[in-house]
């Protein structure tokens, strides 16, 4: 059983809200992807307190928390730029998913949560029949892309990689991750007490009203 944060010495409650802290400012300042962040966070952090040792998975802050952190450091800091870049995202994102609206494309990642900033790109999850009909789509409008692979959704059945198309629109990074179908079912509905890590058009729209 994972150790919960309330039954952690006040050291360990420090190291790790140390550790997020850190993480934070590389997604921030740098664009850091949240595991490449915590990696060095721990690196930087862990190293200097512990000449190098490493602590244990379980006492590493999660990415909620590093999240957090990240929305109290663009407060801090880039309380001037974020909001205004914030909505500059999420209305690309928006012009988008209008344009893929036949292939369910819902918004995710840091441009849904808020803490989006300069290095931020969008995220897209779309949910389709065959990947190769979002291929098609954007070979018609001589979208050049580049092909990778992610992982699956917890929530789906299949634990095969899955196709992310990414490109650049209007000068922002685009990735798209293509799931199947089925996958939808389940897969948008926030646990209790979290923050839905999905959203569609229409409460994308609903962000960036005035």
């Amino acid at each position: 059983m994972p150790v919960m944060a309330s039954n952690l010495s006040p050291e360990l409650e420090q190291l790790r809200a140390e550790i997020a802290a850190a993480a934070a400012r590389m997604i921030a300042e740098d664009g850091a992807d949240y595991g490449t962040a915590k990696r060095k966070a721990v690196e930087l952090c862990v190293g200097s307190k512990r000449g190098g040792g490493k602590i244990r998975g379980e006492f590493l802050p999660d990415n909620a928390q590093i999240e957090d952190e990240v929305r109290i450091y663009n407060e801090l800091f880039f309380a001037d730029t974020q909001p205004a870049r914030l909505l500059h995202l999420r209305q690309i994102a928006a012009e988008i998913m209008a344009e893929l609206a036949q292939f369910k494309p819902y918004l995710t990642g840091a441009v849904l949560n808020g803490t989006a900033g300069e290095h931020s790109d969008i995220y897209l999850h779309l949910f389709v029949d065959s990947p190769k009909d979002v291929e098609i789509f954007l070979f018609n409008k001589n979208v050049q892309f580049e092909l990778s692979t992610s992982p699956p959704l917890k929530t789906g059945g299949n634990n095969e990689p899955v196709e992310t198309l990414s490109f650049m629109y209007k000068k922002e990074g685009l990735h798209l991750t293509l799931y199947e179908t089925d996958d939808l079912r389940g897969s948008i509905r926030a646990a209790s007490g979290k923050r839905a890590e999905r959203a569609d058009l229409d409460a994308v729209l609903a962000l960036i009203a005035p």
